[in-house]
């Protein structure tokens, strides 16, 4: 049984709400050049880069990263 995490900003958020969020933010055009990875650059999909961030660390922390910097601003 997994334990709660009330500290934790991305309990509950799968990595793929975190994907589809920054791409309705900010398109993949904006995604790749605020994040230099390849899959966010050349013929991008939810799948592809979905399949390279859950096998790549330094990438999908970025993306956290960016997600949780997202979030922490305030609506407008």
């Amino acid at each position: 049984m997994t334990q709660p995490q009330p500290h934790n900003p991305l309990h509950g958020v799968t990595l793929q709400m975190i994907l589809e969020h920054l791409v309705a933010q900010h398109g993949w055009e904006q995604l790749g050049r605020m994040i230099n990875i390849r899959c966010f650059k050349y013929d991008p999909s939810i799948k592809s880069s979905l399949q390279f961030l859950r096998r790549t660390p330094w990438a999908r922390q970025q993306v956290e990263a960016l997600y949780l910097r997202d979030k922490a601003k305030p609506s407008p």
